[in-house]
């Protein structure tokens, strides 16, 4: 059949039709897609496909019956096909009945696969075929899904792979613009640096702060070297201001340690005193003032004490906190300039607060010789009055050393040694006579120091600062705005006092570097929850006089500051060997104390010299013609003289009194605030400016 079909198809193309007809040639078409759908139904190709070889149908073989007649099916198909677009329709019957033929045979055939394959042993071979069929089936999904899960790994590692490098792509850009930055930022600094940071330093510092510093830059190492130049001057004054700041350090770290419950005792008061001391020499602006504890100090932290025990707070972690905002506050305001406030506390504050503190030096050796009285046996009162007799012996004998030098006896050499020598001498001689032992019956009480150096309670330097919450380490700044209005207004009118044009100092004032300084000084205090210093007028002034020259006025007959050795020297080593007490404790406590009350009298009363407030109170009794032409009564009249003076007794009496009551101390810089609005507000709608001059006190501009 195949043969005969080749044959047709080959003798038909030789006859080439140039223009089959269109009838004919859908009519084959249409044949031959009739013939082509019952091959589809009748032959099932698929299991042809896929069966191996003891498949029942293949056992017909591809040339048996059934593969080769679907062979020579699809063969003469084509040849239809061919014949049908070459030839005219007369030919199609043949073609016809070719087909019709070709159906049969293929009917024909697929009968007899049907008959094998329903053979005994044929079905069971079958199905086993189907089982291996699925199990291929099985294993190829298996194999694709693996092969799809490997090409899933692979794209997902190939595009890590590609972000990665893209990530250290974009790395390495950023490095390199970051470089250049940098290189950039460089050049702008080497170029632009020094004037970025002087407008930086600019707005961080004022101009007075920057003032203060080119004025006492050019001084500072003569403010050492001056002292080598004036030996003889300079260490009997180290000697007696030690003793002068040894005894308040005494006297108030024994009232600290009665106040605070021992957490703060004489000890402390000793080392803070001399390391605050020797640090402010070096940092200061103002060599020749002195910190020291003070009454107001003493009972702010009298006031906190009470303050942190009635709320169950740690006292030193509290203590520590306040002192370093205050530490913080104090160090704004000095690099701020802020000190040029202080030219609206007048000569009318300086002198009611001048004498305040005069006034409580000698209440507290009064205080302290009474006690003695307080204590003994009514029946024998031998000690109290022994006590008595050695402190005002101490007074007497200072005041009368210090004013030798006035005298007429031996010569000017003699006489000068004789002042400065003197004070040192008297303390060690009575000192002496306590320890005798006919003297030592009368037991007349000496300083309480321990024995060797421990802090108080045996605690550690350093405050545990995190032992407070942080809230409480914020309200910590509440009282430390009041402490630093207190240091503001002690330390600002100590210095005034100390650069007054009396004193005749030379090198300069520098309120602002002084306010940074003892900013600085103060946080470090707090951190080891050492006793805060301030600014101390009296040992100020003593160190001013003890480091003055004096001449004798012939017209007034009284001794007048010619000039002042300006140094460091002084206060670094006095308050150095201040520091140094602690390792000689066995021998200090054998100072008595009615010795240190007269030492206490004597600069309360030394204070007081200069102070013309007190001496207007003098000159209010005194027989007008006999005083100086210059005096105040003549120019005013004195009337309103003692007005202006009673208003400043007042005013000290107020302070005083205030000072007293221990549970509002803590508000004193209020007070000090009130003085200056009187002076302000109130005086200018009783006196004019002309007699404000009179008074030595003219209005700041």
């Amino acid at each position: 059949m195949s043969f005969t079909t080749e044959s047709a198809t080959r003798r038909h193309h030789n006859n080439v039709i140039k223009s089959p007809k269109p009838i004919s040639f859908l009519i084959s078409l249409f044949v031959v897609l009739l013939v082509l759908r019952s091959h589809a139904f009748q032959s099932p190709a698929p299991h042809r496909a896929v069966l191996g070889k003891r498949n029942p149908i293949n056992i017909c073989g591809r040339n048996s019956l059934c593969g080769g007649q679907s062979a020579g099916l699809s063969s003469s198909c084509r040849n239809i096909i061919l014949y049908g677009t070459k030839h005219s329709s007369d030919k199609i019957s043949d073609t016809s009945d070719q087909i019709s033929r070709a159906s049969g045979e293929s009917r024909l055939e697929k009968n007899d696969c049907e008959t094998l394959k329903n053979e005994p042993g044929s079905k069971e071979l079958y199905d086993d075929e189907e089982t291996l069929e699925d199990e291929e089936l099985e294993n190829i999904k298996l194999e694709t899904e693996e092969k799809i899960e490997k090409e899933a790994v692979a794209q997902q590692v190939s595009q890590e792979k590609e972000e990665l490098q893209a990530a250290v792509q974009e790395v390495k850009e950023a490095v390199v613009e970051v470089s250049q930055s940098a290189k950039n930022l460089g050049d702008a600094v080497i170029n632009h640096g020094p004037g970025i940071f002087s407008r930086f330093f600019s707005l961080l510092v004022s101009e007075e702060m920057r003032n203060d510093v080119r004025r006492r830059r050019k001084h500072y190492i003569s403010d050492w070297t001056d002292a080598f130049q004036k030996k003889r001057q300079v260490i009997p004054a180290v000697l007696f201001l030690y003793f002068a700041c040894l005894a308040p350090a005494v006297s108030f770290g024994t009232i600290s340690s009665e106040i605070t419950n021992g957490s703060i005792g004489v000890v402390e008061f000793l080392l803070s005193s001399g390391v605050s001391g020797m640090l402010y020499s070096i940092l200061s602006g103002q060599p020749m003032a002195f910190l020291a504890p003070t009454g107001l100090t003493l009972a702010f932290i009298s006031g906190l004490f009470r303050f942190c025990s009635i709320r169950n707070l740690p006292f030193f972690p509290v203590y520590a906190w306040v002192g370093l905002w205050t530490s913080a506050f104090m160090t704004i305001l000095g690099l701020s300039g802020s000190s040029k406030l202080i030219r609206f506390c007048t000569r009318f504050t300086d002198e009611v607060f001048n004498g305040l503190l005069s006034i409580n030096f000698i209440y507290e050796a009064m205080s302290s010789l009474k006690r003695n009285f307080d204590h003994a046996d009514p029946m024998n009162l031998t000690m109290p009055f022994v006590a008595l007799s050695m402190a005002l012996g101490t007074f007497f004998s200072t005041m009368t050393v210090v004013k030798f030098e006035a005298t007429k006896f031996f010569n000017s050499k003699i006489r000068t040694a004789i002042k400065n020598f003197g004070p040192v001498s008297i303390i060690l001689l009575f000192t002496m006579f306590n320890t005798l032992p006919w003297c030592q019956k009368f037991r007349v009480p000496t300083l309480s120091v321990p024995d060797t150096f421990q802090l108080a309670g045996g605690r550690s330097f350093l405050v545990a600062l995190k032992d407070i919450p942080m809230n409480v380490r914020m309200l910590c700044a509440l009282p430390a705005c009041l402490l630093t209005c207190l240091f503001f207004m002690d330390q600002n009118i100590s210095v005034r006092l100390v650069n007054n044009p009396d004193n005749k100092l030379k090198k300069g004032e520098a309120y602002n570097l002084d306010m940074v300084a003892l900013g600085l000084i103060t946080g470090g205090l707090s951190v080891f929850g050492l006793p805060w210093m301030c600014g101390a007028t009296v040992q100020s002034m003593n160190h001013v006089r003890a480091m003055a020259e004096t001449k004798l006025n012939e017209e007034t007959k009284q001794m007048e500051i010619a000039r002042v050795t300006e140094t460091r020297v002084t206060g670094f080593t006095i308050h150095a060997l201040l520091a140094s007490t602690i390792l000689l404790l066995p021998l200090i406590k054998k100072i008595p104390i009615p010795v240190v009350s007269g030492v206490f009298l004597f600069l309360g009363r030394k204070l007081m010299t200069g102070n013309k407030f007190f001496k207007r109170i003098t000159d209010a009794f005194a027989e007008a013609k006999r005083l100086p032409d210059d005096n105040p009564i003549h120019l005013l009249g004195r009337k309103k003289m003692n007005v202006y003076t009673g208003v400043q007794v007042l005013c000290l009496i107020g302070l005083f009194g205030f000072k007293q009551i221990p549970s509002i101390t803590i508000f004193f810089p209020a007070m000090i605030a009130i003085l200056m609005f009187i002076r302000s507000l109130i005086l200018p709608n009783f006196f004019n400016e002309d007699e404000f001059v009179a008074l030595g006190d003219p209005t700041p501009s």
